[in-house]
């Protein structure tokens, strides 16, 4: 069986028709669990009433670090309902450090993203929940400081763009990526698995963020995973059976689902 788990989706982010078309074909795909990940307070609030709607739905709550820095009192109302809510969770999520924001704007300080992050890792560890991290490139080492001041294991690093030296650090702590459709046409993303522990290693659609190449035009859909699998199977000369399982048993020891 070519089973599947999308291991990083803004199910909430998808208009309700495409949300019923998802779940309607999910069996269709071979796609057991999908992962919801959370923007902010609202959007966890909606994960959850997906999750309670749809048993294959495991959701994360956690802040998107690609936006306005919350208010303390936002910031204590979402860790209160994280903590009420802790037992539905099943990672703390997404949460990281603005790359793309400061890209745009290098004037928007990164200590309060730091702050912010450090306690949602303080929770994370007083809980015993993975991480579902957004840190790319120069974030990256930033954020393997924390996670190293706080002595987290279960890291997850999706959609991973970064330096060799900061990938074999990550390696060395165990952390896990996932793959997003864009290995099928990206260099840096097909060079990232090459380099990387299949041990390490998920996969992923972030929708309903769109692809390119064979992709182009279409909503993202968990059913992308397979194209996906397909030729991580190919980059690690590894058989396609083998590579399913794999990738599934990796998600499934992960999030303990």
């Amino acid at each position: 069986m070519k089973r599947i788990i999308d291991a990083h989706i803004h199910l909430d982010h998808y208009k309700e028709e495409e949300i019923s078309l998802i779940m309607e074909e999910l069996d269709q795909t071979h796609c057991s669990n999908l992962i919801s990940v959370s923007f902010d307070l609202e959007s966890c609030k909606k994960n959850l009433e997906l999750a309670k709607q749809y048993s294959q739905v495991k959701p994360t709550f956690g802040f998107h670090p690609e936006q306005e820095i919350p208010s303390d009192r936002d910031v204590a109302a979402l860790l209160d309902w994280m903590s009420e809510n802790r037992d539905e969770m099943a990672a703390v999520g997404e949460i990281g450090l603005p790359y793309y924001l400061r890209s745009e704007n290098p004037t928007i300080s990164l200590e309060p993203y730091i702050d912010l992050l450090n306690e949602f890792l303080k929770f994370a560890k007083k809980w015993d929940k993975p991480v579902v991290l957004h840190a790319v490139y120069d974030d990256a080492p930033v954020v393997c400081d924390l996670l190293e001041k706080h002595n987290i294991k279960r890291a997850h690093f999706h959609w991973f763009k970064g330096d060799p030296l900061t990938i074999e650090r990550m390696l060395k702590n165990g952390y896990f990526i996932s793959v997003t459709p864009d290995v099928l046409y990206e260099e840096e993303i097909k060079q990232l698995v090459i380099n990387y522990s299949l041990k390490q290693m998920m996969v992923e659609t972030d929708g309903p963020w769109r692809f390119e190449g064979e992709f182009s035009g279409k909503m993202t859909h968990p059913a992308m995973i397979h194209e996906s699998v397909k030729m991580i199977s190919k980059l690690k000369n590894e058989d396609l059976s083998f590579m399913y399982k794999r990738l599934y048993e990796n998600t499934k020891l992960f999030y303990r689902i």
